[in-house]
């Protein structure tokens, strides 16, 4: 009760276990947690003790009968079998993608959390203890074979630049330049997209698995893929050893990163990922202003979460590699009334596919207002801003409902249909880049090699499974995480089956293998490369191979390093202390907080600017207490 009082998640069993390595001095701690009304939690116990202690009840020292003590074990399987019955049919998947502690906790209790974890935790131990050094040689040989060679025009293009990930959820590539009823669904991100300074890609895929959301994060930060089943994030993210962008950017070239998410930090795990992954800063939902209208199902609304995030952002030293995570176009995709403007959805049959494009509008209308308040701070002038999707939206099951919308008949809809609707957004944009839309098929895991090459940092001695997009040498073979695959030509579905399914991209027509050997063979050779590079990821992750290799000038993470409480004092300590050498956006703006720039019609705000602006506060506080103490020195 109090660990997760005071840290917003569970005991795990690793944490039980590696107690002793961090109890020293946490005992005042734990005792300045506790609360008058915490007695209640073990009243039970004292008014039990007292009642054996006066022999109000007494010990019956007869054993139990055999018959009763079977139908008490039978009763107690069935009993929980039904429980986990239940929880799966609310929540699918509960144990296999584990996206949450809390959901575990809240469906099967927390006995039942510490058993499954404990179980896992040995699992994972089990792998790991056979993994050796050598596990390695294959993977090494497979990441230098295939490595791909920086853009001589694009390394270092953004040097020393910013850089600022927007996380588009549930964002698909049709959504841009699309209209319904004569109105642009995403007129903002329309115009990112053909702007001059935009690379846009039209040809990018997410490759997510169960993990969703958490995979799509895992390709950029890490290059890696998620794992076949369930989450890297919750599975082995609080454990592995990564060579994770925020790490290498900051070692590399003096990056202060962050990310900025309206959920709490357990979601996904990141609490603990993020500190494996050497993130200076996380601010969660704890660093928000939480109420009833600001909240949906998987966070705060983006308008909310990016107006009330600057306040934080202006605060951290530059260059700073910032990650922003929208959750507003999520399913079930529902907007209260007053968050509605005069755009109208589609009206199908279905309500889903009918919010789909409310929810996108409002995230549009929420980049519009960020972006304002980066041109209008000086933000954006050093900056590079990379915009994705992290996965599709709307199911294969809704497809058929959405094919009208698109202007296809639903009758003709096919599975290569499906899967074109697995295309998201990939938007690199920067004042002065050569822009354009670029045609290259490439997918998430490609992203990170491509950032760490415009950002001047060569790649070469990484383990990354994708390439550099803007390479010459770039693979474009596009990998799905259940085996299928994309080429520039041909799409395969029903991947590493006998009789894969092969669809020309230009026609979707369907092609006849027995009719046209050669193709058979190159599908064949193609296929074995897919299954080489999922098998090499699954290797890495699941015996953490990356604890045995340390490239040259890089540091392993150690995540004792970061601690995500009290983000506030820590962003005014470093600035204080670095004084006149000092690069936040504050101290550059004399010291004056920017916040005042931003304009959200964000309804819930009702004119009432306190959250945005309360910053402002604080650093009067700290200004304050300068100069008291500048008097109190003379």
């Amino acid at each position: 009760m109090l660990y997760y009082r005071e840290l917003s998640d569970f005991l795990s069993f690793n944490t039980i276990t590696s107690a002793s390595k961090v109890s020293k001095g946490l005992g005042g701690s734990a005792t300045s947690l506790i609360q008058a009304h915490d007695i209640l939690y073990g009243l039970d116990f004292i008014i039990i003790a007292i009642l054996l202690f006066t022999h109000f009840i007494k010990i019956d020292p007869r054993p139990m009968k055999k018959l009763t003590a079977v139908a008490t074990t039978m009763l107690g399987i069935f009993l929980f079998s039904f429980n986990l019955t239940v929880a799966e049919s609310n929540r699918p998947q509960l144990l296999g993608r584990t996206f949450d502690r809390s959901y575990i906790v809240k469906y099967l209790g927390l006995n039942t959390f510490l058993a499954y974890d404990s179980i896992k935790t040995v699992q994972n131990n089990q792998v790991r203890s056979e993994a050796v050094g050598t596990d390695m040689d294959d993977v090494l040989a497979d990441v230098q074979k295939n490595y791909a060679k920086p853009n001589k025009t694009y390394f270092g293009k953004a040097k020393g630049k910013n850089i600022i990930i927007i996380h588009l959820e549930s964002f698909q590539q049709f959504l841009i330049n699309d209209k319904v009823n004569g109105q642009e669904v995403t007129p903002f991100l329309n115009s990112l997209y053909d702007d001059k300074n935009t690379m846009s890609f039209d040809n990018f895929y997410h490759e997510v698995g169960q993990g969703r959301t958490s995979d799509a994060e895992n390709m950029l930060e890490t290059g890696l893929f998620g794992l076949p089943e369930g989450s890297l994030f919750t599975k082995l993210g609080s454990d592995n050893t990564f060579q994770a962008a925020p790490a290498i950017l900051g070692q590399k070239e003096g990056y202060t990163s962050a990310v900025f998410h309206g959920n709490v930090g357990s979601f996904w795990n990141r609490n603990s990922v993020y500190k494996n992954m050497g993130y200076n800063y996380f601010f969660d939902s704890s660093y928000f202003n939480k109420s009833d209208d600001s909240m949906l199902g998987f966070g705060m609304k983006d308008k909310l979460m990016l107006s009330e995030s600057v306040k934080y952002l202006e605060q951290l030293q530059q260059p700073f590699y910032a990650k922003f995570i929208t959750v507003t176009n999520h399913y079930p995709f529902q907007l209260t009334d007053e968050d509605k403007d005069d755009f109208t959805p589609p009206d199908t049959d279905n309500s889903t596919v009918n919010g789909y494009f409310e929810t996108a509008h409002y995230l549009d209308n929420a980049l519009k207002e960020f972006f304002n308040y980066l041109k209008s701070s000086g933000i954006y002038d050093n900056s590079m801003i990379v915009l994705y999707g992290d996965h599709y939206g709307l199911s294969d099951s809704q497809n058929t409902d959405l094919a009208p919308v698109l202007g296809i008949d639903s009758k003709d809809w096919t599975d290569f249909n499906d899967s074109q609707m697995q295309k998201v957004p990939f938007m690199i944009h920067m004042k002065g880049l050569k822009g354009g839309i670029n045609h290259t098929y490439g997918g998430e895991i490609d992203v990170l090699p491509t950032l760490l090459h415009l950002a001047g940092i060569n790649t070469k001695q990484y383990v990354q499974l994708g390439t550099d997009l803007l390479s010459k040498q770039h693979n474009p073979i596009v990998i799905f995480r259940n085996k299928n695959f994309v080429t520039p030509h041909y799409t395969v579905l029903k991947g590493n089956s006998d009789q894969p399914e092969v669809y020309r991209n230009k026609t979707g027509e369907l092609v006849d293998l027995s009719q046209n050997p050669i193709l058979k063979q190159k599908v064949k050779k193609w296929q074995e490369y897919v299954n080489v590079k999922l098998k090499l990821s699954d290797t890495i992750n699941n015996k953490n191979l990356l604890r045995f290799y340390t490239p040259s000038g890089f540091t392993p993470v150690n995540p004792k390093n970061y601690d995500y409480q009290n983000e506030i004092q820590k962003l005014v300590q470093t600035r204080n202390d670095l004084g006149l050498k000092s690069t936040s956006v504050y101290s550059q703006n004399n010291n004056k907080s920017t916040t005042s720039l931003y304009t959200t019609d964000a309804p819930e705000l009702n004119g009432d600017r306190t959250y945005i602006d309360s910053w402002s506060s604080i650093l009067k506080e700290d200004s304050e207490n300068k100069s008291n103490n500048s008097t109190s020195n003379k």
